[in-house]
């Protein structure tokens, strides 16, 4: 049973920062492509950032040099740092990993 928890999210004014954390379980590859989503209301759900198993990563033009996606192959375990935020930033957050998605976490930003 494959199961991701993301964590993190929250309210904070422009400019500041947030990391958000997925932890998942239950897969049987470790090393998949994992990935940090958004979806703002009424908006499409739209792709942020990726992390491949060969550490190869890619970030929308939107959050290019704002945000840094990692991840521990140890613990299941990808980040999404997230600096200089700004309102446009504001949506619920998710991560994709192995066709599974997780709850998503709000993040908010005023």
């Amino acid at each position: 049973h494959v199961q991701l928890v993301e964590s993190g999210g929250g309210s904070v004014q422009a400019g500041g920062s947030l990391r958000l954390s997925c932890a998942a379980s239950g897969l049987t590859d470790s090393h998949n492509c994992m990935g940090w989503f958004r979806q703002a209301p009424g908006k499409k759900r739209e792709r942020v950032a990726r992390i491949d198993s060969d550490g190869a990563i890619r970030y929308a033009d939107s959050v290019k040099g704002r945000f840094t996606i990692s991840r521990d192959n140890a613990d299941n375990t990808v980040y999404l740092q997230m600096n200089s935020l700004k309102s446009e930033d504001t949506a619920v957050y998710y991560c994709l990993t192995d066709g599974f998605w997780g709850q998503g976490t709000q993040v908010t930003v005023s």
